[in-house]
């Protein structure tokens, strides 16, 4: 007998857990008590009615009018008459109604509302949105459909964490789920990068970034990239930092250092956001701008926030004048980059992203329609791709410190694989490549030393399911369609799918789901697990799987590999590490310390344990 895995389980339509009304039992328990308020109202008006009916005569006088008399029931009389003594008591009664309501259903998850649906629930819990998608899908079930905004401009929303369902959607049918215009429209920053584009132009520019991420010079030319940023710059900071005893935000410094390796290896040029004095540079800061203003842009109804476009205010200022930032960069980057080329001051064997797209856009095999001889197609690819890297590799390393230095169980196992394929990477080592490496200040491992860390690997991949860098992605069905669970997608519904909600549900990962467990993903004969990968959604599936998965994975191992093995990383407790409501899974505040330093005398040890954000202690080996 086949065993389906949980979420199939889920599909059949025994297995779920909601009544026969699509309703859970706590929201069925609600609307009886709404529709039981709302029968005793009405039976309460029929009763009047009838007493109006039954009544065979109403005096009224009406001196100035040739009627005197009034002998049969009116409208009229009906309103003269109970209004003023009836209806008090039900416009009271409903006062009442109301405010029971509003009491029981204050303190609700979602509250729908007649006119507005969810639009207050979804406005109220911005701050926290992807908490609030967990506790959505624990509450009303893995897949629900709801209402936000005035009919005149309200948007149906398809929420989903279902794994049968994001299957379908992402692979089975993928055709009638594209991204969409109203997609397009939302991240208009990007133009017509990969990532916004749907039919005949995604294949072509999918095909394009294939064939440019898997030549050997471009993984050459990444790992090279993060060798560099990592030994001359992220690994000599820390090093200082731990010896001058001064906060460290390890969020940002990953968040900088990411955003060097991308603009490295993308660009050919080093922005040297990780200086010692930490400068603010402009590009980044309008890359973390634009991303909160088109964040809100999922939150407010379309009519709302283009209005607020139009007016140029709020967050749709801020886009703006992120959005000419980032054009001022990526312009002068492209320009640069085009200089280099007439001059023949580029390495061949050494290209960089930009410079492989400039040859593409070379080649006559490619139209005009699908590869424009611009620089706005290069600046819209571009951008795109910076974007995946920086805040997906940032976002997925900051998440990992976090959860692996608050376990030291997990801790301890990693240290002592990377020590294990550190001593093999010494014994494999001739005479002079090992007096090569007792030169280098710092202990370094390549791509090829990356392979052999299983437990490394299936860290990352439990860390990056409870905090995916993407942590809800959206699409629009073009023809009204039916999930595997029965629930109708119409056309020009907003399809959110919440990975983060996904990690999080005990039917899908078992009683242990909130234990930070990397063995899960390990199977019996040590090797990474085929069985659970089918779980790991995190770089979307089907057609529009993340092609730079390999690269992500390569990036966050070196990285973590090299911190871990040349520094002790103790974070201090009391601080509050929460998501960021943001499309990239940021830290609200950071990983840093929360509170204030006090006043008073201190020793300089106590000074240093509580400013300290990190305690960084040399491990060289």
């Amino acid at each position: 007998m086949e065993v389906r895995p949980p979420w199939r389980k889920r599909c059949g339509g025994d297995d779920r857990a909601i009544s026969d009304r699509g309703i859970s039992p706590a929201i069925e328990t609600s609307w009886d008590f709404l529709v039981e308020y709302v029968v005793n109202m009405l039976s309460r008006l029929n009763r009047l009615i009838n007493r109006l009916n039954m009544s065979k005569q109403i005096i009224i006088h009406r001196p100035e009018t040739k009627l005197g008399n009034m002998s049969s029931p009116s409208t009229l009389t009906f309103l003269e008459h109970y209004c003023l003594k009836t209806w008090p008591e039900l416009f009271l009664a409903f006062l009442c109604f109301l405010s029971i309501w509003c009491l029981k259903h204050r303190k609700k998850v979602m509250t729908e509302w007649p006119v507005i649906g969810i639009l207050p629930s979804l406005i109220a819990n911005a701050h926290r949105i992807h908490e609030w998608t967990v506790e959505i899908a624990n509450t009303f079930g893995a897949t629900i459909v709801r209402r936000a905004g005035p009919a005149c401009m309200a948007t149906e929303f398809l929420f989903t964490c279902d794994p049968c369902n994001i299957e379908y959607i992402t692979r089975t049918n993928f055709v009638n789920f594209p991204k969409g215009t109203e997609y397009n429209d939302t991240f208009d920053i990007l133009g017509e990068g990969i990532f916004n584009v749907d039919t005949e132009l995604w294949h072509k520019q999918r095909s394009m970034a294939r064939v440019a991420m898997a030549s050997n010079a471009f993984r050459t030319n990444v790992s090279t990239a993060a060798s560099k940023v990592l030994g001359d710059s992220l690994l000599p900071l820390l090093g200082s930092k731990e010896s001058a005893f001064v906060i460290i935000d390890l969020e940002d410094v990953l968040m900088r250092y990411t955003f060097d390796t991308s603009v490295l290896f993308i660009f050919g040029r080093n922005p040297k956001c990780l200086s010692a004095d930490f400068p603010e540079n402009e590009f980044q800061k309008a890359m973390e701008n634009g991303l909160e203003s088109v964040f809100y842009r999922h939150v407010l109804p379309r009519p709302v926030w283009r209005l607020f476009k139009w007016l140029n205010i709020w967050k749709e200022r801020q886009l703006k004048q992120a959005w000419k930032t980032m054009d001022e960069y990526v312009e002068q980057y492209i320009s640069e980059k085009k200089q280099d080329l007439i001059k023949g001051s580029t390495e061949a064997e050494n290209k960089d992203v930009l410079e492989t797209y400039i040859y593409f856009q070379k080649q006559e095999s490619w139209p005009d329609y699908l590869m424009p001889k611009n620089d706005k197609f290069l600046r819209d690819t571009m951008l795109s791709l910076l974007f995946a890297g920086r805040d997906t590799v940032g976002a997925g390393l900051s998440w990992f410190f976090w959860s692996v230095c608050k376990d030291p169980r997990v801790a301890s196992k990693v240290l002592e694989e990377l020590k294990l394929v550190y001593s093999k990477k010494q014994r494999d080592h001739t005479s002079v490549n090992e007096q090569q490496q007792q030169q280098k200040p710092w202990l370094l491992f390549d791509a090829v030393d990356l392979r052999e860390m299983v437990y490394l690997h299936a860290a990352l991949c439990e860390s990056l399911r409870l905090y995916p860098p993407l942590p809800i992605n959206r699409k629009t069905p073009l023809k009204e369609d039916v999930l595997p669970d029965g629930t109708v997608a119409r056309p020009g519904t907003m399809v959110v799918i919440s990975t983060y909600a996904m990690g999080r549900m005990e039917w899908i990962w078992g009683k242990d789901w909130a234990e930070f467990k990397p063995e899960r993903w390990i199977d019996a004969q040590g090797m990474l697990s085929r069985e659970m990968q089918l779980k790991f959604f995190t770089f979307n599936i089907g057609p529009r799987a993340c092609l730079g998965k390999n690269v992500a994975f390569t990036l966050m191992k070196m990285t973590a590999s090299a911190v871990l093995l040349n520094f002790h990383v103790e974070l201090l407790a009391g601080q509050k590490v929460e998501p960021k409501s943001t499309l990239i899974l940021r830290m609200k505040n950071g990983l840093k310390e929360s509170g204030a330093e006090a006043g008073g005398q201190k020793t300089s040890q106590q000074r240093r344990r509580r400013r300290r954000l990190c305690r960084l202690s040399n491990m060289r080996y």
